[in-house]
């Protein structure tokens, strides 16, 4: 089970689905509020998009997965595996910030990222496009492409996956993390880079993984690179 960062979709895995899927069942869902899924009408939090992976998981008759998730998705994932141990049998977080007291203080004061305010020439989709554009490779507008209309297409809720990670105590749910956990990190992205060590310092047994020139989209922008670092850890038994 893949999950996705925000404001993205499933589409972040689109690359990446035919490469697991030669030797593992892949599936990648969108996270509830974002992509082609419902709207929570309550406030957002870490828990509420935890019980849209639980309900798709028992919907489709999973009992226990292996997850995979990036970013925004990997803070997810962290609370799948703490509250539901048993559905759990790997865990691989890719990109994922490790949220302590420190970084929800940092947080309080940054900027949002993707808050855009609609304007009616249009002139918002450049301001979009212009706030991602410094942590993309410079010769893919088509991962730009990608990142936008995920982004358009839930409108002024796109901050809300960043802001529900500002509010989660991870520290407190890390160490209850029992499944094999491998923790990947693009050396070119400055969100999550620095977290790598923290974060896998206080998950058990952890292992991790660097993917040189790896940015933010490290998914959809290295797919095969991706893939293989997730299935060599799937493999081992």
């Amino acid at each position: 089970m893949l999950l996705h960062q925000t404001p993205r979709s499933w589409d972040e895995y689109l690359e990446v689905l035919p490469i697991i899927g030669e030797k593992y069942r892949a599936i990648a869902m969108d996270t509830v509020g974002f992509g082609d899924s419902y709207r929570l009408q309550e406030k957002r939090s870490v828990e509420q998009y935890v019980h849209g992976v639980i309900s798709f998981l028992d919907a489709m008759s999973i009992d226990h997965t292996s997850l995979v998730g990036h970013h925004t998705g990997g803070v997810i994932a962290v609370e799948v595996a703490a509250s539901y141990p048993e559905r759990v049998d790997k865990l691989v977080l890719s990109s994922t910030p490790y949220v302590d007291a420190e970084d929800r203080k940092r947080r309080k004061t940054s900027p949002p990222i993707d808050e855009i305010e609609f304007k009616e020439d249009g002139s918002h989709l450049t301001e979009l496009w212009q706030k991602r554009m410094p942590f993309y490779p410079k010769n893919r507008p088509d991962l730009l492409t990608r990142f936008v209309i995920d982004a358009l297409k839930v409108g002024d809720r796109a901050e809300e996956g960043h802001q529900a990670v500002s509010e989660y105590r991870m520290e407190d749910r890390v160490p209850l993390i029992k499944a094999p956990t491998l923790v990947i990190a693009g050396t070119e992205d400055p969100f999550s880079y620095p977290s790598m060590m923290p974060l896998a310092n206080n998950i058990r047994g952890s292992k991790t993984v660097t993917i040189k020139g790896g940015m933010v989209p490290m998914v959809d922008q290295m797919p095969e690179a991706f893939a293989k670092v997730v299935m060599d850890f799937l493999d081992v038994t």
